[in-house]
């Protein structure tokens, strides 16, 4: 019996299946072949590949498999959102949503069990950290996606615009899931390739994005290897707040990010950085910290994505009255600034934005060492 560890399929970008296929003899169509049959069409068994020849099909069965993490649990909100559970070995599980809107259909996908990050306000927080995800385990999520809601749904239209077939229901990715994709760098680089790769889902860069807490030499890599979409949690104006609500801000603070958003903005796809903010009461939604924005935007191209606090037990945060959101955003708006307010989608099932928090078994034991995160959030001056 061979000794030599499966391949999981999933996890092999364009350049390495060539490689991995020459290794056999074959050629890069071969390749290239396969990689149709396992992303564009789905499809984990070996003998459903027709066009392949027999002994490349005895081949791969021998040494090769196509599989995403296992399903524990998959919830449907009451207004169309469905979120899975999956499973990654070791009694850690990871979250994945779909949003459906009329125009688009958003994937949400996570890079990490966990995070390391420990924002306040975000549920994944304070499930502590356990490991990077592979690239198999987060292109998985997006191929099991898209199998069950072709399934569910087989009339389902051609986004305009975008190549890679009928049936392109998840027209939208976004790494904003579990974990902070930068600090999984490699096996996130390798995803994104997968992502954007016409024999796999052909997705535009301008539809997938990344959203990062501000890993600035990781933001200038991918600005180099891979640039999509770029979001950035900002959630406040000023170092000193920031330094609360974005622990990160301490090693990277907001001049050093600012400059890496303009750095990055010479690659981008998009010609601006999506701001994301999110809306805590009585902590980041005052006046002055509108005005203070209003100065960023004036050093970085960007739009304002605010975001209503999705409340949690142990945060002790608790989210801006609407009114005020909806005034915090037009101070904005007047300044000239494009600003949107995020309708919450899924909070019935858990699977609004910051209460991701799948099941993680903490390596890092954040809660021992950061136990009143929520309180120094608030109070700290």
């Amino acid at each position: 019996m061979s000794s030599v560890e499966p391949i999981n399929l999933l996890g092999l970008d364009s350049a390495k299946l060539v490689e991995l296929v020459g290794q056999w003899g074959g050629k890069p169509f071969r390749a290239r072949q396969l990689q149709r049959w396992v992303h564009q069409r789905g499809v984990s068994g070996f003998d459903a590949m027709t066009d392949l020849a027999r002994e490349f099909r005895q081949q791969l069965a021998a040494q090769c498999y196509v599989s995403a993490p296992p399903v524990s649990v998959e919830q449907r909100s009451s207004d169309g959102t469905r979120k899975w559970l999956f499973d990654v070995g070791k009694n850690n599980a990871i979250e994945t949503v779909f949003i459906p809107e009329d125009d688009r259909g958003t994937l949400c996908i996570s890079s990490q069990a966990g995070c390391t990050v420990a924002c306040p306000f975000c549920s994944t927080g304070y499930q502590g950290f356990n490991r990077n995800l592979t690239t198999a385990e987060i292109i998985g999520q997006l191929w099991h996606a898209r199998r069950v809601l072709q399934a569910d749904a087989p009339s389902a239209r051609t986004v305009a615009g975008e190549p890679g077939g009928a049936d392109r229901v998840i027209s939208n990715v976004v790494m904003m899931g579990m974990g902070e994709p930068l600090l999984n760098y490699d096996q996130v680089l390798g995803a994104l390739r997968l992502m954007l790769d016409d024999n796999a889902y052909g997705l535009s860069r301008r539809r997938v994005t990344v959203s990062t807490s501000g890993v600035v030499p990781m933001m200038d890599r991918l600005g180099q290897d891979c640039p999509v979409a770029l979001a950035v949690s900002l959630h406040a104006p000023n170092d000193a707040l920031r330094d609360r609500l974005v622990p990160l801000n301490r090693k990277y603070p907001l001049a050093e990010l600012l400059a890496a958003c303009n750095r990055y903005l010479e690659h981008a796809p998009r010609d601006f950085i999506t701001f994301e903010y999110i809306m805590l009461d009585g902590v980041n939604d005052a006046p002055e910290q509108a005005a203070e924005l209003i100065t960023i935007a004036k050093q970085v191209r960007c739009k304002f994505n605010l975001i209503p606090f999705n409340p949690f037990a142990q945060s002790g945060l608790k989210r801006s009255p609407m009114p005020r959101i909806r005034l915090f955003a037009q101070r904005l708006q007047d300044a000239g600034i494009v600003t949107t307010v995020r309708k919450t989608r899924g909070d019935d099932i858990d699977a609004a934005c910051g209460q991701l928090a799948g099941d993680v078994k903490d390596r890092t034991r954040i809660n021992e060492r950061l136990p009143h995160r929520a309180t120094i959030a608030i109070t700290e001056e």
